[in-house]
């Protein structure tokens, strides 16, 4: 009997043996739960009036897309599959075309209607452009990416067109006469149709083809992972979902280091060998990428001047006609009540080098005394990517009492902050949250756009400007529509609570292309998102710095970073919405 008992003892004891490592087991498990997360689902869904986070967490070893798993709201969906449509580009007839069957600007032209006929400034001025293939064989559907310019050299006088596809090798070009003396017109190919083909299939298939990664670190041992908006595999992966935006973004899990020992997000690198050989023929400098279009006769038009009335020198081009009587811009904002109106094309155009919009009156700052003038008591939040921090430096470099307060931040990266003690002026940079494109960002300053508006009070010594486009471009449009999707709502948040806040978006700009840069940063990709960006802020009161034209009207090589007249033009515009002009 005593056997018995003895082993029931033992029994006992085994399963409390048993029951202690079970339950340490379990609470390793839920310690280093978030360790091994592979994949998981966050999304915004909006109503009316709020805004709530739903997260689910699964442990199942799928690729995440964040822009695949949305949960949408109806009037969400609506207005994404609206901008989608918008974006819809005409394809050739067929999904292979050969080389030599596709657009040759050498034997395209352009013709310039009724060349000879008398042209006043304002009138409207026709172009048809003819596309033939490198057989010189008339081309019968449309869908290339042309860019068209009218331009006055010795003037620095430049405005761009307006151009219709009509899908059957013809492409018209619409241009507003603005100025008076012999107008040139500039058409170029940026992309044959085919080309752009490629590009659509890349956006889709291939969002992998910039990857970014990782550093995490404990002690002195440090791993570095690939990350991104989407990652292949089923590989473990470390989920840095926004909790408060729902912006994904994911790395593949250190072998032996947590998640949370993360420490910097930087820039990994391009990938190669993207492109059949069939496609990359058509992507060659000096062959197919941003190459002229000649024209078959006459490329000019002589326009003569308009008498002008004080009611149309505005929109026609006469702001230099009344300079004796604009007065200094001040810093009232009710002088803003007068909008700009997006639909006038083209919003401005270059004379004399200065910009001039042709829906609102700007002030060029060329005193830097003027400057401090319109900024004094400010502050300036500037968030964005690298064109946006040119206007960082250009501040700083101008205005001689605004002096960058050194924040030990990473060169070209930021956060940069300058301080102007006399004038009560701070000027702050930030760049956007992932995908960017920077050498290293710490992960403590890592920052999403929307969250950063919400961090901010606002009010009528608030201004702030934003640009968010480059580091989209090799995403489906749904990942921008999201990121834009957050800021429009923190921006409508803080107009709410703070109305005399001053919030000017910066546009995408054109830029130098090559074979390469083409299939990560074509400004086919640019157009696009710019298009989307434009649409989404409608309605809202927010102001644009159409850095758009500004690059594509000027004479000067496009470039990713504009250079300083053109920087300097769009300081001008922006600084006119901080203090308008008096007339």
């Amino acid at each position: 009997m005593w056997r018995d008992s003895f082993r029931l003892q033992i029994f006992c004891l085994l399963m409390a043996v048993l029951a202690v490592v079970v339950l340490v087991h379990n609470f390793f498990q839920v310690e280093h739960l978030d360790d091994y997360t592979v994949s998981g689902s966050n999304w915004i869904t909006e109503s009316n009036d709020q805004t709530s986070l739903s997260q689910t967490t699964k442990s199942t070893r799928k690729p995440y897309c964040g822009y695949e798993q949305q949960t949408l709201s109806k009037r969400e969906r609506a207005e994404q599959e609206s901008l989608l449509a918008a974006l819809q580009w005409p394809k050739p007839p067929d999904d292979k075309i050969a080389f030599l069957q596709s657009t040759d600007p050498v034997h395209s032209d352009f013709v310039i209607v009724k060349p000879s006929k008398f042209f006043e400034v304002g009138d409207q001025l026709e172009v048809v452009v003819r596309v033939r293939d490198f057989q010189g064989k008339p081309k019968q559907y449309g869908g290339d990416y042309l860019q068209a310019r009218i331009h006055s050299p010795l003037l620095k006088a430049g405005a761009i067109g307006r151009i219709v596809d009509c899908h059957n090798g013809l492409y018209k070009v619409f241009f507003t006469l603005l100025w008076p003396g012999e107008v040139e017109v500039s058409v170029t190919l940026v992309h044959p149709s085919e080309a752009v083909q490629v590009l659509l299939r890349l956006r889709e298939e291939r969002p992998d083809r910039v990857y970014f990664k990782s550093s995490f670190k404990s002690g002195r041992y440090s791993e570095t992972t690939e990350c991104n908006v989407c990652l292949p595999g089923d590989l473990p992966v470390c989920n840095f979902t926004d909790l408060y935006s729902g912006e994904p973004w994911f790395c593949y899990k250190p072998r032996k280091l947590s998640c949370a020992s993360r420490i910097s997000h930087a820039k990994g690198g391009y990938q190669k060998g993207l492109l059949t050989h069939e496609e990359s023929l058509f992507f060659q400098s000096g062959v197919n990428i941003k190459m002229p279009i000649l024209s078959s006769g006459p490329d000019s038009v002589i326009v003569k001047p308009k008498a002008f009335t004080a009611d149309s020198l505005l929109a026609s081009g006469g702001q230099s006609e009344l300079q004796d009587v604009i007065k200094f811009p001040t810093q009232d904002s009710s002088n803003m009540d007068r909008a700009e109106d997006p639909t006038v094309f083209p919003s401005g155009y270059y004379y004399e080098d200065l910009w001039r919009p042709r829906t609102h009156w700007i002030y060029h700052f060329n005193k830097s005394d003027d400057i401090s003038k319109c900024l004094q008591g400010k502050v300036i939040h500037l968030f964005g990517d690298s064109t946006m921090r040119q206007w960082f430096e250009y501040l700083t470099a101008t205005v001689p009492d605004l002096v960058e307060f050194n924040l030990g931040s990473p060169k070209n990266v930021g956060p940069f902050m300058s301080v102007d003690l006399k004038h009560n002026i701070l000027l702050k940079f930030r760049c956007h949250g992932p995908p960017i494109r920077f050498t290293t960002v710490f992960t403590s300053e890592l920052r999403y756009i929307a969250n950063e508006l919400n961090g901010i009070v606002g009010g009528r010594n608030t201004v702030i400007a934003i640009t968010i486009w480059s580091h989209f471009s090799t995403f489906p449009v749904e990942v921008y529509i999201r990121r834009l999707r957050n800021i429009r709502r923190a921006v409508i948040q803080l107009l709410d609570r703070s109305p005399k806040t001053l919030i000017v978006i910066r546009t995408a700009n054109v830029q130098e292309l090559g074979p390469e840069v083409s299939l990560f940063n074509s400004d086919w990709y640019s157009l696009q998102l710019d298009s989307v960006m434009r649409k989404m802020f409608s309605g809202i009161a927010v102001h644009f710095v159409d850095a758009w034209e500004m690059s594509l009207a000027h004479y000067l090589p496009h470039n990713l970073h504009p250079k300083e007249v053109i920087v300097r033009n769009q300081i001008d515009t922006f600084l006119s919405y901080v203090c308008p002009l008096q007339i």
